[in-house]
């Protein structure tokens, strides 16, 4: 269908940003008759043979933004990447529902993660379709805390290879119920997937992995009132005289400063560069920033608290290929005895000996490789509460500044010598553990939370921003609390249900 902007407006739609919320906003809004630009910072992703190359992706970080952030004034270059498809094309392709009480106030060691203004029932229609569009792979019924699902999984779980199948065997014999970990890859017949080991932070040469690209937005383009503008940044988003629409955003379109109006915008940029535009956004009548009378843009950072555990044995080489096929939810709503949450527990992407150097930089490249060759790596994640001062800020010269106020670290190390227990319990004698800090931003979200009310959140339950009738925030930033699963199934599945609402709402919404 051939779409017309209204009123004179290059677009109808204006979403920024082609990561899972953009792109799944997009894909509602395919077809509906509304002119839908998406527009993208970075280019498409090449597939090229540095891909896979282990060197250029982690030693030369050939992907990595050269943008330079500050972390409460010191600089460091952050693990941002700006590809369509944004951070997916990156993902290790974990796709797990928030638990049913994740929606719900949880009581942990430290504090309180608050109740959302949705239950799990809003958003598990959404979930299905997601994990319908996605192609996830899992197994229901396997893992102990998982919601009730209207629907089967599609497609089954990945085969574990045969040393996970033994530790998978061990973890039993301890008591545990560990289950297959969903993930979205393309296996099976017909499908892309090699299995090989250049999955988890690396992008797929062979279009195998379930990206927002391949996944959302290309099924979008297919139609024709949606297009895709790469290359172009935006700066700034303008309102008009009272404040109440936005009818611009000022961006660089490569290299070349400009204006695009449109009848109704989608911000969906991460939860910090989201947080950031907004904040960078400000005018007489927004003067903290646009969606920011309840001053919670930027505030209430959470990336989860996160550590990386390498379980070695000496004479066991680690010949998997891909790895991501168990987890452990044994302890995510207590430690067992009656204590708090502590979190879940998961298979990493192999470690290749160049993923060391920055964590092992004294130590001889033939121990990096000995360790890596010959360990079983694990993922231990538990919630990162949100608090007030952790936040995004901009700097003077416009870098952003982020301030990330570390809570419920306690339950976490507990967690993280737990599973170190486990693991030793699995036959390996030796368990390496590393927290990951602020630079690894992966999992961020928070920073525009949504709510029930205006005065302690920026966004309405649909992601509008309450001061402005036609700007939604569908990204991570949304989230009033960060649960200890992976993000991106949740921000795919309130991504559809909004953008659902504005193809059913859009006659109203346009000017």
């Amino acid at each position: 269908m051939t779409a017309m902007a209204h009123n004179g407006l290059d677009c109808d739609v204006l979403i920024i940003g082609s990561g899972v919320g953009g792109s799944a906003v997009a894909l509602q809004l395919a077809d509906s008759g509304a002119s839908v630009w998406v527009l993208e910072r970075g280019p498409v992703l090449p597939r090229e043979a540095q891909n896979w190359d282990i060197e250029a992706v982690f030693a030369e970080r050939r992907y990595q933004t050269d943008e330079v952030w500050y972390a409460s004034g010191r600089a460091f270059r952050p693990g941002m990447f700006y590809f369509v498809g944004g951070h997916t094309k990156f993902y290790g392709t974990a796709m797990l529902r928030f638990r049913q009480r994740d929606f719900e106030a949880v009581e942990h060691e430290e504090g309180i993660s608050p109740a959302w203004p949705l239950r799990y029932a809003d958003l598990e229609p959404w979930y299905a379709l997601a994990e319908q569009l996605f192609g996830v792979r899992g197994q229901g019924g396997a893992d102990p805390t998982e919601p009730p699902r209207s629907t089967a999984y599609a497609h089954p779980p990945v085969p574990h290879e045969p040393l996970l199948s033994r530790i998978e065997q061990r973890l039993r014999a301890q008591g545990l119920r560990p289950f297959p970990m969903p993930c979205a890859i393309d296996l099976g017949p017909g499908g892309h997937c090699r299995r090989c080991a250049n999955c988890d932070a690396v992008p797929c040469m062979v279009g195998a992995k379930g990206d927002a690209e391949t996944c959302l937005l290309r099924p979008a383009l297919a139609h024709r009132n949606v297009r895709l503008h790469t290359g172009v940044h935006v700066q700034r988003l303008l309102t008009d005289a009272g404040g109440r629409r936005v009818v611009a955003a000022e961006v660089v379109d490569r290299g070349v400063a400009r204006r695009i109006t449109a009848g109704l915008f989608v911000l969906s940029a991460g939860a910090i560069n989201s947080a950031a535009l907004l904040l960078r956004s400000a005018n007489a009548r927004h003067p903290r920033g646009l969606a920011n009378g309840s001053d919670v843009v930027g505030r209430h950072y959470m990336t989860h608290n996160t550590t990386a555990l390498m379980a070695w044995h000496p004479f066991r080489r680690n010949r998997t290929r891909f790895p991501k096929t168990l987890a452990l939810h044994d302890f995510y709503f207590g430690d067992g005895a009656g204590g708090p949450p502590l979190g879940s527990l998961q298979l990493l992407g192999k470690i290749r000996e160049p993923m060391l150097r920055a964590a092992l930089p004294g130590t001889p490249r033939w121990l990096r490789s000995a360790l890596a060759e010959r360990s079983v790596d694990w993922y231990a994640q538990s919630e990162d509460l949100p608090h007030p001062s952790s936040r995004v800020t901009l700097r003077a010269d416009g870098a952003i500044d982020l301030h990330w106020h570390r809570t419920n670290l306690r339950a976490h190390q507990r967690w993280v010598a737990r599973c170190a227990q486990i693991l030793r319990g699995t036959g390996y004698p030796l368990v390496l553990s590393r927290g990951f800090g602020t630079e690894v931003v992966s999992h961020q979200c928070g920073t525009v939370r949504l709510g029930s009310d205006p005065a302690t959140s920026a966004l309405d339950p649909q992601c509008k921003a309450w001061e402005l009738d036609n700007l939604y925030v569908v990204d991570a930033g949304f989230f009033p609390s960060s649960a200890a699963v992976n993000p991106a199934l949740t921000v795919a599945a309130q991504a559809l249900r909004v953008g659902s609402h504005l193809r059913h709402h859009l006659q109203e919404l346009l000017p």
